[in-house]
């Protein structure tokens, strides 16, 4: 995204930069929305695709005159940190966005980011929108964060059910790496799995993130024979791999996880072996989809060359901040009147078609409204693209 130069105006408070009058390309005073995300290495999927709505939502929106709070209408500037999947740099990330004014901020993108972040983000008054399952970083006393996606908890039951509903699966085994979100993800994917009454054959395997053979970390689980195999938070980087492996070793079952996936990284990394992958899709299918989504997938991949399905999920975050200023203007400097308008907030869904509605829920995960209503998309991967499996949604 073109980067203008400004000049700060004392008299704003850090969160907006007002252009000179004499800068010509501009006329509409800035306002900073962060990203604090991972953009390298194995799960660099998952950022990238954050940034990149990001920017091409922003991009849009400046290029058709900007958009309107209250009685001023401003350009926006997406401000982005590579956090590079360490809770450390998360931190540094954050304290970036605090040193700029910056009081809104989609990301981080995994567990421990997300929770390292918390102190900074709650003592600047920054309220940020990660993608990351900890619970108590949406329940009470917490409050600044906003659950941006639908959590593995959520997911992972409904995946399991319809597969024992239409598929006859009834054993399942889980690996994950030997980090904390995978370990986590698997723990809860374990415990529904159990509640739902499938037979888990294996729930204790792992391996590192930097594993290249899976052969001797899989074949144990496989011998147990499981109807559908689990790879628990697996990154995009991972999944082609481990699929790979199964498939080679002779695994004829399902495979599945409640993670985004690629299709390209997948196509490349698996090619038709990778048939059959389900995996958590963007918000959005082929039926859901408005013309503004359409737009929204054209411009991306013209702005980038190419489009990740993630990202259908990944416009929302921008959305509802810039839709929740809209409706409460002073919330731009104070987050607090953020915070009070979530309950009651609501505006029209552009990126769906119908009467959809933009709405804050969580009440029955988190016990207070912090997480953005997206629908929880089901896809199955399939000759190179993928494939919608089932819709449905949280509350």
């Amino acid at each position: 995204m073109q980067r203008r130069s400004l000049m700060k105006a004392a008299a704003t408070a850090a969160t907006l930069a007002v252009f000179g009058a004499t800068t010509a390309a501009a006329e509409n005073p800035v306002l900073k929305i962060g990203f604090v995300g991972v953009t390298s290495g194995p799960a660099a999927a998952w950022g990238i695709s954050n940034q990149r709505s990001m920017e091409a939502r922003a991009a849009w929106i400046n290029e058709t005159g900007g958009y309107t709070i209250g009685d001023t209408t401003y350009d926006i500037e997406i401000v982005s940190f590579d956090d590079q999947k360490d809770p450390k740099r998360a931190i540094a990330g954050m304290e970036k966005m605090a040193q700029e004014g910056i009081h809104y901020v989609v990301g981080p993108n995994v567990d421990d980011g997300a929770a390292a972040v918390r102190p900074v983000a709650e003592a600047n008054d920054i309220m940020y929108f990660p993608y990351a399952f900890p619970k108590e970083l949406y329940s009470a006393p917490a409050s600044n964060a906003v659950l941006g996606m639908i959590a593995n908890y959520q997911s992972g039951p409904a995946i399991y059910k319809h597969l024992m509903e239409n598929e006859g699966v009834k054993t399942v085994a889980f690996i994950a790496a030997n980090e904390s979100d995978p370990l986590s993800q698997r723990e809860s994917g374990v415990a529904a799995a159990k509640e739902l009454g499938l037979e888990v054959v294996s729930d204790n395997v792992t391996y590192q993130v930097d594993t290249t053979d899976f052969t001797p970390v899989l074949t144990p689980i496989l011998r147990a024979r499981p109807d559908l195999l689990v790879l628990s938070g697996v990154s995009p980087a991972n999944a082609p791999q481990l699929i790979r492996s199964a498939r080679e070793l002779g695994f004829q079952g399902m495979i599945s996880t409640e993670t985004a996936q690629d299709a390209g990284v997948l196509a490349e990394g698996a090619g038709d072996l990778a048939n059959g992958f389900i995996s958590v899709g963007g918000a959005s299918t082929p039926e859901l989809a408005s013309p503004m989504m359409n737009e929204f997938v054209e411009r991306y991949t013209a702005m980038f060359g190419e489009y990740n399905d993630e990202s259908n999920t990944k416009v929302y975050a921008l959305e509802y901040i810039l839709e929740t200023l809209k409706a409460t203007p002073g919330a731009i400097e104070d987050v607090a009147a953020f915070q009070a308008s979530m309950d009651d907030f609501s505006a029209p869904n552009p990126y769906m078609n119908g009467d959809e509605q933009l709405t804050y829920v969580g009440m029955t995960s988190f016990g207070q409204k912090r997480q953005i209503a997206v629908p929880l998309v089901v896809n199955v991967y399939q000759n190179g693209a993928f494939e919608t499996m089932f819709i449905a949604r949280v509350d």
